[in-house]
């Protein structure tokens, strides 16, 4: 049975019992009367206020850690966005410090190898290195991998899509045991806004086609193929104009936000939150929903909030 109706069982077996907990008022209570102490319960954790690397930490610890998710021996990918040859302070690349933080996290709970790589938009080489990211991989004991070549990538089918069919997807997450999705939150020109559902357009090679095939479908389609198995959201610094690449610092806001979600759409859901639109106002957030990629309802959620 899922938590949801294990809950619903649990609430009415105690009180039928006549429980001495007395007034039930929280999910503590309800596992502690039954012995059973589901990890991860929560849908989403929202950590607001740190720094990036301490957001994370924290955030991952509602989850029961990274051990949850990684297991000794296993291969692991990060896909953060490193599309732009820019500094982390113009946001338009995920903070390197919350990259690096997530490797090693990696390593801790067991991990055999940690790859990272991004399919740039500007120069890779430049990308990679203005942004922190390829630094910040080495320090950590990661590999840093290109994703500018077409070598890389092999052709997959979408049964689930609608508009996208095929697409031709690094082989780094056909490999990998583990795939952890860390977009960063910000404007964008052509879907308004980016999180975890545009940031896998870094991770196929033909991402052109999706531009003329209905975009926002294509997002959806292809999150039908290759859920992430954790999606961790930079919102440390935010573009809020200008994206995907922004102009100047002027155009960032220091937000010092993290979410974090196995689903993807509930993460994309917060962050539009975050961000200060309403999520069905993203046109890719609403058809993945309608598809079951996700839930985006997320008062019905159970999220774990913390300020530091």
């Amino acid at each position: 049975m899922d938590r949801r109706e294990f809950i619903k069982k649990g609430i009415g077996a105690t009180v039928l019992a006549g429980s001495t907990l007395g007034m039930l008022g929280s999910y503590e209570k309800i596992f502690a009367a039954s012995g059973y102490f589901p990890s991860p319960y929560y849908d989403l954790v929202a950590v607001k206020g740190g720094e990036p690397d301490v957001m994370f930490n924290k955030g991952i610890e509602s989850f029961g850690g990274m051990k949850k998710f990684v297991k000794k021996g296993q291969t692991v990918v990060i896909k953060p966005n490193i599309g732009w040859d820019t500094t982390p302070e113009r946001a338009g690349n995920t903070n390197p410090l919350l990259v690096s933080q997530i490797i090693k996290h990696c390593f801790a709970a067991g991990a055999k190898e940690v790859y990272v790589f991004d399919h740039a938009c500007d120069n890779w080489i430049k990308s990679y290195k203005n942004s922190g990211i390829e630094r910040a991989v080495k320090d950590a004991g990661g590999k840093i991998v290109s994703g500018d070549s077409e070598k890389y990538y092999h052709e997959v089918n979408i049964p689930g899509g609608k508009k996208l069919k095929t697409a031709k997807v690094h082989e780094l997450i056909l490999s990998s045991n583990v795939f952890i999705n860390v977009p960063i939150l910000k404007h964008h020109s052509s879907s308004k806004l980016t999180v975890s559902m545009k940031n896998n357009m870094g991770i196929v090679w033909d991402r052109g086609e999706w531009h003329k095939n209905d975009l926002h479908q294509c997002i959806a389609d292809f999150a039908t193929y290759r859920k992430p198995d954790l999606n961790i959201v930079d919102a440390y610094y935010v573009l809020t104009k200008n994206g995907p690449k922004g102009v100047s610092e002027n155009d960032v806001v220091k937000m010092k936000s993290l979410i974090i979600s196995k689903d993807i759409v509930a993460a994309d859901a917060a962050a539009a939150k975050l961000f200060g639109v309403n999520p069905d106002t993203i046109n890719y957030i609403k058809i993945a929903a309608d598809m079951k990629v996700g839930r985006k309802d997320l008062e019905k959620l159970s999220i774990n909030r913390i300020k530091i």
